[in-house]
């Protein structure tokens, strides 16, 4: 062997050494691309979830003009699909119910697979919104979370998956996200996840008996508008939408910078629906933001490209904005009421009412599992079965004057209301001066009445209309009423 490596070396003169250097490379070139020029979105790889009973998108890049074999490892089907001029490819997959783990095999026509393992189908949600989605379940420094520690150290107990989004404000659309990658959660990771997503997923997982995927897309102190595409955006004139390489003055609050950089690479992943968590920084613009909200949700449902998929979102909780000191401060329940009525001009949507779950003196009330939970409701009984009764809050219907006394009536309201032996307070009764009285209130069923001495002719209603304020109006399933006000009457309250 020695020598004969000895003779080797020796033999070869210079031009056949550039000979065999030239096959070489040309080797390579042949064979190195077909294991190396697959690739995908980092969200992506081992241990993702795939949405159950759906035909999901998967895509990526290879060689222009490549063939791509998607092979799926449930039933051992190969999807077909070919790469454009600039390598781009796409396939639909099929996927059966939940289950796993499988494997998937993606290759470059008679190429090495890229296989992800650990694949899991289940049911997936996206996470959106502010600091309160984004709160982890280990909680904020000096903000805690209730029961985390219990439910960090049992959380490999359910089939929870999740995938973070990085944090990334630009102004130019992405194609992928900062690498991240799918976990399951275990001890070591749990205290990452959304508390918020943490406790839905925890209750489908034990009512659904099925593995659980959480996108989590959000951005602490964001405006809504920081997540809307720019297209929708254009015709509003209150709004700049900054170009390609421009400086982007606010990170998480300019127009369309967070929709580019966080949101534009996840779309399209199959997804059962979308949990969202944010109005705390448009408080200031309520007037706006019913507006803005839906037509949000509409961009978002049209890019996905999968119809009018469920939209459940949470009412911002009562907090004493006013210690923000901000200039031109708004009673922040004009910003609640936006969200109130948006509800009924969102198809397919629901909101979590969380007028009993605030902090006076935090934005970051500690008890997520009350969101998650009233979540998890709102999915179990819309989403994967027919409507239940009673999984949703009270809400506000019409208002009759009889005499001194204003009658308001409720839906969602089959069992009547409740205070659960509180005090009944939190209403304001208003005349033709338009100025608003304290008001006493009795529950009659599904009715409330209300009075005031100073009010002996009343026009208007409205129940905890303050900044801060614990509900106590719920109804007999324990889900408290939302703030209401029943004048369209705009007022910069302080």
């Amino acid at each position: 062997m020695k020598k004969s490596k000895f003779l080797i070396r020796e033999t070869c003169t210079p031009e056949s050494k550039a000979t065999l250097y030239g096959l070489l490379v040309a080797f390579l070139m042949i064979v190195l691309p077909l294991k190396a020029e697959i690739k995908l979105p980092c969200f992506f790889g081992d241990n993702m979830v795939l949405q159950q009973q759906m035909q999901v998108p998967v895509w990526g890049k290879a060689s222009p003009g490549s063939q791509i074999i998607v092979r799926t490892g449930w039933d051992r089907y190969n999807y077909m699909a070919k790469a454009d001029e600039y390598g781009r490819w796409k396939v639909r997959i099929q996927t059966p119910a939940a289950g796993g783990p499988y494997v998937l095999m993606i290759s470059e026509g008679n190429g090495n697979p890229l296989t992800l393992g650990n694949v899991f189908i289940g049911e997936v949600w996206l996470l959106g919104g502010q600091s309160n989605m984004e709160m982890p379940l280990q909680g904020y420094r000096d903000q805690p979370v209730n029961g985390s520690a219990r439910e960090i150290l049992t959380s490999d107990r359910y089939q929870i998956h999740w995938f973070k989004v990085h944090r990334h404000s630009t102004t130019n659309p992405l194609d992928t996200v900062r690498q991240a990658s799918w976990k399951k959660a275990a001890p070591d990771n749990a205290g990452e996840i959304s508390a918020t997503g943490w406790f839905f997923a925890r209750m489908l997982s034990e009512q659904l008996n099925v593995p659980v995927g959480l996108i989590a897309c959000n951005y602490g102190g964001s405006t809504v508008e920081a997540w809307m595409s720019p297209d929708v955006l254009l015709n509003d004139g209150r709004y700049t939408i900054p170009a390609p390489g421009d400086t982007i003055p606010v990170v998480n609050r300019t127009p369309t910078t967070l929709y580019n950089g966080m949101l534009h690479p996840i779309i399209g992943y199959g997804i059962r629906g979308c949990l969202w968590y944010q109005g705390e920084s448009n408080y200031m613009q309520p007037e706006r933001y019913a507006h803005l909200f839906s037509t949000m949700v509409n961009n978002w449902r049209q890019l996905w490209g999968q119809g009018s998929f469920p939209f459940y979102y949470a009412q911002i909780a009562p907090f004493d904005y006013g210690i923000l000191q901000e200039k031109g401060y708004v009673n922040s329940a004009f910003l609640r009421d936006a969200q109130r009525l948006a509800e009924d001009s969102i198809a397919n949507s629901g909101m979590i009412v969380l007028l009993d779950a605030g902090d006076s003196l935090c934005i970051h009330p500690r008890d997520k599992s009350i969101v998650g939970e009233r979540f998890a409701m709102l999915a179990l009984s819309r989403t994967y079965a027919e409507k239940i009764p009673g999984m949703a809050s009270p809400r506000y219907r019409s208002l009759e004057i009889k005499g001194n006394e204003a009658v308001l009536t409720f839906d969602e309201a089959s069992l009547g209301l409740s205070s659960f032996g509180q005090p009944l307070t939190g209403f304001e009764v208003a005349g033709t001066d338009s100025l608003f009285y304290p008001a006493k209130a009795r529950i009659d069923r599904a009715r409330v009445i209300v009075t005031a001495e100073a009010v002996q002719e009343p026009v208007a209603v409205r129940y905890g209309f303050r900044d801060f304020i614990v509900g106590k109006l719920k109804g007999t399933n324990g889900l408290p009423v939302s703030s209401f006000r029943t004048d369209d009457w705009y007022v910069l309250d302080k």
